[in-house]
């Protein structure tokens, strides 16, 4: 009767989630987000131009297709890809912060079998928005979005991303670099809150009553992509006002309220859906690749890396 019992007595343990050390979420994080940019600029780059092309002037691009068209003619493939350091640069810390902020908050809000419900999942994607978006993401897509608007200047003058930066420094001061904090604050913590929601959910029915059940990379990816496109529809109105305030002109704008109102009145509701598009395929083509690599790295490092 012994072996019997010892069985039983195990079974309780065995099926207790695995945690997640945030040292390993931050090395898996950064991994995930410099690739997934690499991969999926030029959609953002679209996404941003589409978004600055204001009703209330002579619209510049008449669609994606035809952005795409001007973009290449006037500078060649590589355009689609200006700014894409600045983002580089960002993307990797970006994501390193957000998973090593949500691992270290669902560690400390998961229950004594160590799982993670639907509402904890979204509290710590919320946090590890809000942390990501102080840290990295504000000072990174404000420096994004002005290489962006300063291309279609007669005479661009960053001339790179250090020059850039030196000269939103020297003319603006560190504050020229967190233009659109509280729309970005906003974005960003909306934006990990759903993911993370959406995800959390997903993962939990896939896995039922075994939370170490393995996931396959493609259903990790599939889940990713809805994860995203539920972002998208849920916060792009932000995301249209965040990249207004991050722009060249940010200053007909007094505060992210104004902004808002502004776009109301003088482009209507639509204009809070421009780009959705274009980011919409950047959105879910970025969460599913970022929550693959994410996945996979961690794994690997399961096996080199003993935290237990």
């Amino acid at each position: 009767m012994a072996a019997p019992r010892a069985l039983a007595a195990a079974a309780p343990a065995s099926g207790k989630a695995k945690l997640t050390h945030p040292g390993k979420a931050i090395l898996a994080g950064g991994l995930a987000g410099g690739i997934e940019i690499c991969i999926t600029f030029p959609t953002e780059y679209v996404k941003t131009q589409l978004q600055l092309d204001e009703r209330s002037h002579p619209p510049r691009y008449r669609g994606i297709g035809d952005c795409v068209r001007q973009t290449v003619r006037s500078h060649g493939v590589l355009g689609l890809y200006r700014g894409l350091s600045s983002l580089l640069y960002g993307s990797i810390p970006k994501a390193a912060v957000r998973f090593g902020m949500f691992e270290f908050l669902s560690n400390h809000m998961r229950d004594p079998q160590g799982r993670l419900d639907s509402t904890r999942g979204l509290l710590c994607g919320l946090g590890a928005g809000v942390a990501e978006a102080v840290v990295v993401v504000c000072p990174m897509e404000t420096i994004k979005v002005k290489f962006i608007h300063d291309q279609t200047s007669p005479n661009p003058k960053y001339r790179g991303f250090f020059h850039g930066v030196r000269e939103i420094v020297r003319e603006q001061g560190l504050k020229g670099t967190y233009q659109g904090l509280t729309a970005t604050v906003l974005k960003q913590g909306s934006n990990q809150a759903i993911r993370f929601f959406v995800m959390t959910s997903l993962r939990n029915w896939y896995r039922g009553d075994n939370p170490n059940k393995p996931m396959n990379p493609l259903i990790t990816g599939v889940f990713g992509a809805v994860a995203g496109a539920a972002s998208v529809f849920g916060n792009t109105p932000l995301d249209v006002i965040k990249t207004r305030m991050q722009g060249l002109e940010a200053h007909k704008y007094r505060n992210t309220w104004d902004c808002g109102l502004q776009i109301l009145r003088n482009e209507g509701l639509k204009a809070f859906y421009k780009g959705t598009i274009p980011r919409l395929g950047r959105v879910c083509l970025d969460v599913a690749i970022v929550f693959v690599i994410y996945d996979e790295v961690v794994k690997l490092l399961n096996k080199v890396w003993k935290t237990d």
